[in-house]
């Protein structure tokens, strides 16, 4: 039954989920079930929307703004088809209602079709008298063409008309980043600041610009600025400590990066950032003291991992540094960066045969590098097997076809294996291209420093280059 209006509640999500936990009737006007569809759409309370829905077109059953809003759990859903029927029906009782081209729209979108949500979307804004819906709809599907000029535009306009909607000044902003357009940017937040000087979310964009722009000074000032409209605001003081940091203002950056930890919770970044200072003003432990906090606040986080191992490199203590390098590989595997320095550290060790493999995965990763092949055959060198040498530089070749380094490699290890042919036609193809590398092969293979008909070759090519 339904009820008096004395008896309901006054709240229409209130009187509504009241309503759901008996089996009563309550009796709602069509604004009323359109405000809790929304409540419950917005919130992602999809079942909820839907009951809600069910229920009002029982009461409203002719309400096309209940049936548009059930249009729009159907595009939502991707029922896509029944959402076009239904659409189809609702044009011919109203052709000129916004909504429709709005969800017709919506399904265009879904369907990657943007010029054409794109051409709806601009009837709807025709037909509309409350259009900022539509210009951040328009914006965003200008932004999934790339069309940035224009996605920005519409942004402006939602900006223009509610000037706390920082989902579009954000992306005003990312428009005017991918753009490059960066004196752009920073004209139009001091406009916007002029208005609303104490937004914070302006003056820390426009610190971002500034530093783009290589203008650090005025990049701290706007920083200051977004602190001073809001003292917790975590973003502005550690976009403030990494300017201090790279101006070498060390001590700075440090107080900047633990007033975040002191604001929100302890930062696995924010340690890292204070370790790395106080690693370059020279405080080794308090820099130790921090990168461990790094990983005991995110073991996942891999740079922290890395720090620790650069650190442990510069004390020379190579086998804690092997240790933290392999925990950093067992998070991101395919970083060449890593198994780079891996290798090195293995080098360090005299592990040959690791550091080898480090340079195989390097490869295998797609590492093309032409110090990559030239210290792995190094390696296969100092190993003492010229043979694997060859087939690494022979692969290289590939890559650097005609390359001196390659070359005078090549000639040295035909040489270590006493293969004197091999060896002189890579010799002269070596010093061919540039002889005056001829010294690389001397550094290389010091043994064969006082051969006489080696030096001979290269004193014959480097008189012919005078």
């Amino acid at each position: 039954m339904a009820f008096e209006a004395e008896e309901r509640p006054d709240r229409p999500i209130a009187k509504f989920e009241s309503m759901l936990k008996t089996d009563d009737v309550y009796f709602f006007d069509a604004e009323d079930f359109e405000d809790i569809i929304h409540h419950y759409l917005n919130n992602g309370k999809m079942a909820l929307a839907k009951k809600a829905i069910k229920i009002g077109l029982t009461q409203h059953p002719s309400t096309i703004e209940l049936k548009l809003l059930e249009v729009e759990v159907h595009v939502f859903e991707n029922n896509l088809e029944l959402a076009e029927s239904m659409l189809d029906s609702l044009q011919t009782i109203d052709s000129n209602n916004e909504e429709i081209y709005i969800q017709r729209a919506n399904i265009f979108s879904k369907k990657d079709n943007h010029n054409m949500a794109i051409e709806l979307l601009e009837k709807a804004l025709s037909l509309s008298e409350d259009s900022i819906d539509i210009h951040s709809l328009l914006g965003m599907e200008h932004l999934f063409m790339d069309n940035f000029e224009e996605a920005k535009k519409h942004f402006i306009q939602c900006v223009l008309f509610d000037e706390h909607d920082y989902a579009s000044l954000y992306n005003i902003i990312y428009c005017f980043d991918f753009l490059e357009d960066f004196d752009g940017a920073i004209v139009f937040l001091n406009e916007y600041l002029e208005k609303n000087p104490y937004c914070e979310v302006a003056w820390h964009q426009l610190g971002k610009q500034y530093i783009e722009k290589g203008m650090f000074k005025e990049a701290i000032s706007a920083f200051d600025f977004a602190i001073i409209s809001d003292d917790s605001f975590v973003g502005a003081y550690f976009e403030k400590g990494k300017i201090l940091e790279k101006l070498k203002r060390y001590n700075e950056a440090i107080e900047n990066y633990e007033i975040t930890i002191e604001i929100e919770d302890p930062s696995a970044f924010a340690y890292l950032r204070i370790g790395k200072c106080h690693e370059k003003i020279g405080n080794t432990e308090l820099a130790k003291l921090n990168y461990y906090k790094t990983v005991h606040e995110d073991p996942l986080l891999d740079k922290g991992w890395l720090a620790i191992t650069n650190f442990y490199i510069k004390q020379e203590n190579y086998i804690k540094a092997k240790e933290y390098i392999t925990k950093a590989i067992n998070i991101e595997e395919e970083n060449l960066f890593y198994w780079e320095k891996n290798a090195l550290i293995n080098e360090a060790l005299d592990l040959v045969e690791d550091a080898e493999q480090c340079y195989q995965k390097m490869v295998d990763l797609g590492d093309c590098e032409l110090t990559t092949w030239l210290k792995w055959s190094s390696l296969a060198i100092k190993k003492g097997d010229p043979h694997s040498a060859i087939q690494i530089l022979q692969q290289a070749l590939e890559f650097y076809p005609n390359n001196a380094s390659i070359l005078f490699k090549i000639a040295g290890s035909h040489m270590v294996l006493d293969q004197t042919i091999k060896t002189k036609e890579y010799l002269v193809k070596a010093l061919g291209v540039n002889a005056k590398k001829a010294s690389v092969f001397m550094s290389d293979f010091p043994q064969f420093k006082n051969n006489d008909w080696i030096n001979n070759i290269i004193l014959e090519f480097s008189n012919s280059s005078k």
